[in-house]
């Protein structure tokens, strides 16, 4: 556990060869917490892999779910803040940054404010919480090929027709302080996610994020950050991206991703050109879609390869 101020403390670990390259990984959400598969996308012989749960999450404390869970430092650029703090805290001087729908958006959040910390980028599932992504996946269009899923997700709010913001309407929901209000209304944020994300029907995945504490905690969070439209300015990933000029990158995106559509995995490559933008063509969402999990395990082996000066504070 790391204290990182606020009283907040995050659960990390590292896993792979201590004298390894040096790499961060950013679970996706943000709520999401950490999955031990992750490991997979890194050789162990070759990478020194840091992996934390983010604030309010996973083992981190305190839990969004508790009663009474205050998020409000809990936001983008806390979470950068604690990236830095926790490179400091296991004296790395620079590492690959790793990060999957929403750890894409803070991959890049952190990337264009420590550019220089950053040897690599690789991404999937881009996602920048433009207001045009949000109401695409939450406000009707994504409800469209999913309908009997997006009629379970309007049911806490009365159901069809529905002519607000859902993000808002849900926010007022989740954060109720009755059991009864907020309860059902994390179930049924949270299974609408895990319904959508995977090209053909997970349905392991839709009964793990049913579970009541897991469901409430990533609901709040999640809902908090798009609320708040990720404390950024509108389009201000795409339109930092100049930044990025001098990193490797590897984007990689499913082409029938519905949670983050290519068309911002697209316009992500048009501003930072110098990275390499792979479409997998049968694949949605998730990192462990066909396809996908490939393209990063093949993105991560290939800078494995390259030797980074000064990985480790001191060597």
């Amino acid at each position: 556990m790391l204290d990182v101020g606020d009283g907040q403390q995050i659960y990390w670990e590292e896993c792979g060869n201590p004298a390894g390259k040096p790499a961060v990984f950013l679970h996706g959400g943000p709520g999401g917490a950490l999955n031990p598969e992750v490991r997979r996308l890194f050789d162990p012989a070759r990478y020194r892999v840091v992996l934390f749960d983010q604030r309010g999450c996973g083992q981190s404390r305190p839990h969004a779910s508790e009663p009474g869970a205050d998020l409000s430092a809990n936001t983008t650029w806390h979470l950068v803040a604690d990236i830095e703090r926790l490179r400091e805290h296991r004296g790395i001087e620079r590492w690959q940054v790793f990060g999957g729908s929403w750890g894409s958006a803070l991959a890049l959040a952190y990337a264009e404010e420590h550019s220089d910390r950053v040897t690599e980028l690789v991404l999937r599932g881009i996602f920048t919480l433009r207001s045009s992504e949000l109401d695409f996946y939450y406000n009707g269009p994504a409800g469209q090929l999913f309908p009997e899923r997006y009629e379970m997700f309007l049911a806490p709010l009365g159901g069809r027709p529905f002519a607000g913001d859902t993000i808002s309407a849900y926010h007022e929901l989740l954060f109720d302080p009755d059991p009864a209000v907020h309860g059902p209304a994390g179930v049924a944020w949270s299974t609408w996610e895990a319904a959508t994300i995977t090209l053909e029907p997970d349905e392991g995945l839709i009964a793990d994020v049913s579970d009541p504490t897991y469901a409430l905690a990533f609901a709040r969070i999640e809902n908090h950050y798009f609320f708040h439209r990720g404390w950024f300015a509108e389009g201000q990933l795409i339109a930092n991206a100049d930044r990025l000029a001098d990193i490797p990158g590897v984007i990689i995106q499913g082409r029938y991703d519905v949670a983050t559509p290519a068309i911002t995995a697209y316009d992500l490559h048009q501003a930072w050109p110098s990275a390499e933008l792979r479409i997998v063509p049968v694949a949605g969402h998730a990192f462990s879609e066909p396809g996908i999990l490939e393209a990063l395990v093949a993105a991560t082996d290939r800078f494995a390869l390259q030797v980074t000066v000064g990985g480790v504070a001191g060597s």
